[in-house]
């Protein structure tokens, strides 16, 4: 049984159900009106002054307060230190975020502006723009910048997303050293920790009207002759092409290979890199597959790709709020099954162990000529009386009606149902026997080995749990409005997407950014199958009214993520840099330890 403890405005109602499959066999209901007794995970809130950083733009006078639940336990504690207002909402001028320590300046991808932006951070507190890089001049559109050296790698997209990509570099004070060609949509990129090499991921997404589907790949970019002699001849590329002719193999095997007439080099579509400490080997986050693929750096190689598996949501402590239109937190047991589908990883290695964290966030494909993405409750969606004797109750919009289902799996394959579901994603002619959603809500830990992953740790329905029991008027709000209670909770909930890792005073923390609701939550994973949590905060003023001009002075929308450790912090102390794509805010928090 699952337990939320809060203090709750009188006139919303939280109910845990965990039934076996509809709320009619439900046995139990809580609606406490007081903070009960906490446990490690569900601790009273702890307020933290907030105080804002410099911004040239942008008000930067108020002060204002972060939400954050502590577990009494705790070794450490996040707060808000300094903050930049950009003042540009919901375009994307705050995402992905890098640090470079020998000249204490933080850097951040700013789509809405198409440049990159560059701050000192030589006063943590007072973050101040110092200059900012037109993208363009570099060769397309800013998707990530990653640091070595004092030379930052930057992703960039062609105006064609089809087309090949570049990676451009520059020093730290914005100038252009050297580009290169790289494949379809470079979405991602990280530098080998030796620094011989920077790993980049090419997503290749297709066109709206799916007539052009360029093949994902991870450039291989040796970077060990020196910036100044690179050269196209040091760029390789390691395909999928050797994963052609096995893609029902690999849908076996629980990996999601869909879109229309794509082969698997196609269908695979690269979110995100990290790389071993031996900088041998690279894991790739294949978000829409729901898979990890491993590539060989020295032979710029894929070598296999393993499924990330399903999250049963009718099981033990995986249950989720499925409806926005209940008016209620309703987090329960339902007989549907979540694609993990992360998009940021992290490579956390222990002794010989290696373990993948993920951020499971949730993808679907939802283009002009092809979705995947219905409702359960739409007329469409017809669920086989065998599998589902309540179909009627579960299709109800207080049930799981609401929430967005994948039609790329779990379908009876009839002649008629598979022609038109797997050439459009219509399921009008099918009857579903499984119910596939996207995302699990959730921080996952993978262990790896040889023959593949297996997931040691979750933290099953303890975001939205935490989120509740912090913010219940604010539950599983949309990160471009205030006033939307429950409004996420029909589709991937608080969706959990950045994550950065960092070790402090001898434990390992992960810290993990959450889309919608905002906020960051941290969890120690020093022993990865007894990961526990440690805080939230969010640094969003939910009071705020509705308006540009005041959803800019706040965070929304968490992004990138990036741990400054001690050794390298300008001020001696362990950072959090975080971007907030929607409000264009960054935020760095001071993580102090309380022993």
């Amino acid at each position: 049984m699952l337990k939320i403890t809060s203090k709750l405005a009188s006139a919303l109602a939280i109910s845990l159900l965990f039934a076996a499959c509809t709320p009619s066999t439900t046995t139990d209901a809580a609606a406490p009106a007081e903070a009960q007794d906490a446990t490690s995970s569900e601790s009273q809130a702890e307020p933290v002054e907030a105080e804002t950083g410099s911004a040239d733009s942008a008000d930067t006078d108020t002060a204002f307060v972060a939400h954050s639940l502590l577990a009494p336990d705790a070794a450490i504690e996040v707060s808000v230190l300094g903050h930049y207002q950009s003042g540009v909402f919901d375009e994307g001028a705050a995402e992905i975020v890098a640090y470079d320590s020998e000249s204490q300046r933080g850097f951040v991808i700013n789509a809405a502006a198409g440049q990159v932006d560059v701050f000192d951070l030589s006063d943590p507190s007072q973050p101040t723009l110092v200059t900012s890089v037109d993208a363009s001049e570099l060769g397309g559109g800013a998707n990530s910048i990653s640091f070595s050296n004092g030379i930052a790698a930057i992703a960039l997209a062609a105006e064609e997303p089809a087309e090949p990509g570049v990676v451009a570099f520059i020093d730290t004070e914005g100038e252009l050293l050297t580009q290169v060609t790289v494949g379809a949509l470079p979405d991602a990129l990280t530098w080998s920790p030796d620094g011989r090499y920077v790993v980049v991921v090419n997503e290749g997404e297709p066109s709206d009207d799916y007539t052009v589907d360029p093949e994902g790949s991870v450039s291989i970019i040796d970077v060990s002759g020196g910036i100044e002699s690179l050269s196209q001849d040091n760029v390789r590329t390691a395909d999928f092409q050797a994963f052609n002719g096995r893609e029902e193999e690999l849908r076996e095997q629980g990996i999601r290979i869909y879109g229309p007439n794509a082969s698997a080099a196609q269908d695979f579509e690269p979110e995100w890199a990290e790389v071993t400490a031996d900088s041998t080997t690279a894991y790739v986050s294949l978000q829409e597959n729901n898979a990890i693929a491993i590539v060989d750096i020295e032979s710029a190689t894929v070598t296999n790709v393993f499924p990330l598996g399903y999250k049963n949501w009718l099981t033990g402590n995986a249950g989720l709020d499925a409806s926005d239109e209940d008016s209620a937190i309703t987090i329960q047991n339902w007989p549907v099954l979540g694609a993990y589908q992360p998009d940021t990883i992290r490579l956390y290695e222990q002794g010989e162990a290696t373990f993948i964290i993920t951020a499971n966030e949730g993808d679907s494909r939802d283009y002009d000529t092809f979705s995947e993405e219905y409702r359960i409750g739409d007329e469409e969606v017809t669920l086989a009386a065998d599998a589902f004797p309540d179909a009627e109750v579960l299709k109800d919009e207080a049930n799981l009606g609401r929430l967005r289902l994948s039609t790329a799996q779990g379908y009876r394959p009839t002649p008629e149902c598979v022609e038109l579901v797997t050439t459009s994603g219509d399921p009008s002619q099918c009857e579903f026997e499984a119910l596939y959603v996207f995302g699990g809500r959730s921080m996952s830990i993978f262990q790896v080995s040889e023959s593949g992953l297996e997931q040691v740790f979750d933290t099953g329905s303890q975001m939205e749990q935490t989120v509740a029991e912090l913010l219940p008027d604010n539950f599983n709000t949309s990160n471009d409005e205030n006033d939307s209670f429950d409004g996420r909770s029909d589709d991937k909930g608080p969706e959990p997407e950045g994550i950065a890792v960092g070790e402090i005073d001898g434990r390992t923390y992960a810290f993990v950014g959450l889309e919608r609701v905002g906020g960051v939550m941290v969890y120690d994973i020093t022993e990865p199958a007894s990961t526990t949590f440690v805080q939230y905060i969010n640094n969003r003023d939910f009071n705020l009214e509705d308006t540009p001009e005041a959803l800019t002075t706040t965070d929304l929308g968490a992004e990138g993520l990036y741990f400054i450790p001690a050794s390298d912090s300008p001020n001696g102390q362990p950072l959090l840099m975080v971007g907030n794509e929607v409000s264009g805010t960054t935020t760095v928090f001071a993580i102090n330890s309380l022993n």
